[in-house]
C-alpha cells in the first residue's frame, strides 16, 4: 500500500509555494547577493543598524514530535523572537510564543519551544522580530509550515536522510544554482529530514574558483570565515551561517523540519577528544578547544531539543546531541553522537574497550531506550557506518570497523554487546542510516556470515553527500557478516558536484501494512535502489 497522509493533511499536503517562499525570498533581498557572488561576502554581522530587525537567514524547525517543535532564527541586531502558529496561512485564529532576546552572546539567534500542536497536522508559523526597546516597531514576518507527527497508525511516515555539506571546496555555485538538490528534496515534501552529520567543514576552505579535470572551472560563493580553517567562536559560526547564504536551503528549511547529528567536520577531519593538532593551519592545537568553540555555534544554529535553550528564561537542555526524537506510533529515531564521547583512532585491535566509539554512558542509554521504545521502527541514525572500513592514515582507523574479519576488537566491542542485546531483549524494527563515505550503499548484516553471530539480521543504508566530493568505495569488514547488495560510488578521488550527482535517501513506512520502503536516490529524480522491510522480520 501507499504511504497515507492523515485526511486533515491531505489539503495542505504541499504546502502553498507562495508561503514558503515569502521569508525565503525577503532573505534572499535582505542578504543581497551579488548574482555572479564571486569574491568575498561579508558574514553580516549584527551592528548597530538604522530600520527594523530583520531575519536574512530565514526560518527553521527542528525536533518536531506529535505535539511540539523547536523553530529557530537569526536577526542582523537585538530582537525579540515573536512566534506565532495557525492551523492556516492566513493566521486568522493563531497562538503566539514569545520567544528569547537574541543579542551578541549567541550571534544573534534564538529558538522558540513550540508545546501542545495538534498532533498530525499542518502548522503554518510566522516569524516577527521586535525592537527590545520598542515592542511596537517589528520587522517583517517570516513565515514557515511543518507538520507533526501522527499518533494514528495508518497515517504513516516518509522522511529524507543525507549529510555531508559544502565539504572538499566545493561551497554554493551560482552557475549550477547553488545547492540545488534541497530543491529536490523539497518538492518530495517530507514530513522531516535527517541530517546525518557533517553539516559543515569547518577545517574546509571555500575558495573563489577550481579549475575541473576537464578544464570547465567550478565557482564559489565565499566569505571571510571560509578562507581558513576555522578556529575561533566567530569563524565556526561563519560556518553555519554559509549554508543559510544558498536559497534553496533557506526555502527547504522554511518548509522541511529537521532532525540534526555532528560528526567530524563541524570541528576538524578524524577528530577524537584529547587529540593535540600537528597541523600547521591550526594555531590552536587543542582539539577540545576547537569541538568547545563548534558544538557552541553548532547549538546556536541548529533547533535541537537536548541542547541549551539559549535565553529561554534560563533554562537548560541537557547540553548532549544523542537524543530520540519519536515520530507516534510507527517510528522512533535515535540520533547517535559518535564523536563526542570516542577513544582516540588507533588500529582497533584492543581486546576490551570500554569507551569506544558511543562511550560507556551513551551505550547504556541507547540500549535502554531502545527496549524502552514501542515504535514498530526503530532507525538508528548514525554518523558513522558500522562495516565500512574508514581509515585514518596508513595504520588507525576513523569508524568501527577496521579490517580484521575476526572475532569484535576495538570499537566493534561496543557494536556488538549493542547487537547483542537488541537481540536478546527481543528489539524488532532496527534499521541502521548513515552519510560520510560520501557515496551510496546498502548492506545487509547476518550471523551466518559473520565472525560474531550472537545478534539478529539486519540493514544499514549509507546516503551522501548532499554538497560535497564525491570518494571511492572502501572495503567491507566480516565481523558482522556485512554483504553489500548496492554500491554507487565515484571511481576517483573529490569528484565534484558538476561531476556527479550528490545522493540523498528517502524512507517510507505505510500505515496500513507497517512495511518500510527505502530508497536510494540520485539527485535528478533517479531511484537508484529500493528495498522493502516488513515490520518484525527485519533481516529478510
Amino acid at each position: 500500500m501507499p504511504y497515507r497522509r492523515p485526511q486533515s493533511r491531505s489539503q495542505s499536503q504541499s504546502p502553498d509555494r507562495r508561503t514558503v517562499l515569502r521569508g525565503s525570498l525577503a532573505a534572499s533581498a535582505a542578504l543581497a547577493l551579488p548574482a555572479t557572488a564571486v569574491g568575498t561576502t561579508a558574514a553580516a554581522p549584527a551592528q548597530a543598524l538604522s530600520g527594523r530587525p530583520r531575519a536574512a537567514w530565514g526560518v527553521q524547525t527542528g525536533d518536531v514530535t506529535c505535539s511540539s517543535g523547536l523553530v529557530w532564527v537569526r536577526s542582523d541586531r537585538p530582537a525579540r523572537m515573536i512566534v506565532e502558529t495557525s492551523a492556516t496561512e492566513s493566521f486568522r485564529h493563531s497562538r503566539r510564543w514569545h520567544g528569547p532576546l537574541l543579542g551578541p552572546g549567541t550571534d544573534f539567534t534564538g529558538t522558540t519551544s513550540l508545546r501542545g500542536l495538534p498532533a498530525g497536522e499542518q502548522v503554518h508559523y510566522r516569524v516577527t522580530l521586535a525592537d527590545p526597546d520598542d515592542p511596537r516597531r517589528t520587522g517583517e514576518a517570516f513565515q514557515g509550515t511543518f507538520r507533526t507527527a501522527s499518533v494514528k497508525r495508518r497515517d504513516g511516515v516518509r522522511f529524507l536522510w543525507s549529510g555531508d555539506i559544502a565539504g572538499q571546496g566545493w561551497g554554493i555555485n551560482p552557475d549550477i544554482g547553488g545547492y540545488r538538490v534541497y530543491e529536490e528534496m523539497r518538492r518530495l515534501d517530507p514530513d522531516f529530514f535527517l541530517c546525518s552529520g557533517d553539516t559543515v567543514y569547518a577545517d574546509g576552505v571555500i575558495q573563489p574558483s577550481v579549475t575541473l579535470p576537464d578544464g570547465r572551472v567550478w565557482r564559489n560563493i565565499t566569505t571571510q570565515e571560509k578562507a581558513k580553517v576555522a578556529e575561533t567562536l566567530d569563524e565556526f559560526r561563519g560556518n553555519f551561517r554559509y549554508n543559510l547564504l544558498d536559497e534553496n536551503v533557506r526555502r527547504f528549511n522554511a518548509q522541511v523540519p529537521s532532525i540534526v547529528q555532528w560528526d567530524d567536520h563541524e570541528v576538524r577531519n578524524n577528530w577524537y577528544p584529547g587529540q593535540i593538532l600537528d597541523d600547521a593551519r591550526y594555531t590552536e592545537k587543542n582539539v577540545d578547544v576547537l569541538a568547545a568553540r563548534s558544538m557552541r555555534a553548532f547549538s546556536e544554529y541548529f533547533p535541537l531539543s537536548t541542547l541549551p535553550a539559549r535565553g529561554e528564561g534560563g533554562k537548560e537542555n541537557d547540553g548532549r546531541v544523542y537524543r530520540v526524537v519519536r515520530q507516534g506510533p510507527l517510528l522512533d529515531v535515535f540520533v547517535l553522537d559518535m564523536r563526542t564521547y570516542r577513544n582516540a583512532n588507533s588500529p582497533g585491535r584492543q581486546p576490551d574497550d570500554a569507551t569506544g566509539i558511543l562511550g560507556a554512558e551513551q551505550l547504556a542509554w541507547l540500549k535502554r531506550e531502545l527496549s524502552r521504545s514501542r515504535a514498530v521502527w526503530k532507525v538508528i541514525a548514525s554518523d558513522m557506518p558500522l562495516g565500512i572500513v574508514v581509515p585514518d592514515g596508513a595504520a588507525n582507523f576513523e569508524a568501527v570497523a577496521q579490517g580484521d574479519p575476526g572475532a569484535p576488537l576495538g570499537r566493534e566491542l561496543q557494536i556488538a554487546e549493542l547487537l547483542r542485546h537488541i537481540k536478546h531483549a527481543r528489539i524488532t524494527g532496527t534499521v541502521w542510516l548513515t552519510a560520510d563515505v560520501h557515496y551510496t550503499s546498502a548492506q545487509h548484516y547476518d550471523p551466518s556470515r559473520a565472525a560474531f553471530k550472537d545478534f539478529a539480521p539486519f540493514w544499514e543504508f549509507v546516503s551522501g553527500p548532499l554538497a560535497a566530493g564525491g570518494f571511492p568505495a572502501t572495503r567491507l569488514d566480516a565481523t558482522f557478516g556485512p554483504e553489500q547488495v548496492f554500491l554507487k560510488a565515484p571511481t576517483r578521488a573529490n569528484v565534484s558536484p558538476m561531476e556527479s550527482p550528490q545522493y540523498f535517501g528517502e524512507v517510507e513506512i505505510d500505515g496500513g501494512s507497517g512495511e518500510l520502503t527505502v530508497r536510494l536516490r540520485a539527485e535528478g529524480g533517479v531511484v537508484l535502489y529500493s528495498k522493502v522491510l516488513r515490520p518484525g522480520r527485519v533481516g529478510l
